[in-house]
């Protein structure tokens, strides 16, 4: 009937599913509270122990090596052993990287490189030794 409304289909859609309460937001410490921001912490210089254990490389990668997934596959093989560093693309086509963690481990991402990922064509791969500066991570930049 045109006038009844009690099928379906008819009037406002209400949404009828509870609501989470809205999140508490509460102020942190900021300058005007009197306090200053904090500084950017300071790695502390590597013990002579670490120095002894831990090795570093920078590695240039020359090739089709980009668009390849060279650098997230870098990095998930860094995770998987254990290795800190970085990779980044560079603006000339080549991927340079970063590898500090023990010899074994750096050595087997060092070996990766010479061939990359599936679709890479690596043509390159020069590899210089630097002094180990304890980076905790691995990151692409």
């Amino acid at each position: 009937m045109p006038g009844d409304r009690s099928h379906r289909g008819s009037g406002p859609v209400r949404d009828v599913r509870p609501r989470a309460p809205a999140p508490t937001v509460r102020p942190g410490p900021t300058p005007a509270y009197g306090l200053r921001p904090s500084a950017p912490a300071v790695r502390p210089a590597p013990t002579p122990a670490y120095v002894l254990l831990v090795v570093r490389y920078r590695i240039l990668v020359s090739g089709r090596v980009q668009g390849v997934f060279f650098r997230d596959t870098c990095r998930r093989l860094a995770l998987d052993h254990g290795v800190a560093g970085w990779v980044r693309n560079l603006p000339d086509g080549r991927v340079e990287a970063v590898f500090e963690g023990l010899a074994d481990d750096v050595a087997r991402l060092i070996e990766w490189a010479r061939h990359g990922p599936r679709l890479a064509v690596v043509e390159n791969v020069a590899v210089q030794p630097e002094q180990p500066e304890g980076l905790a991570a691995f990151h692409i930049r």
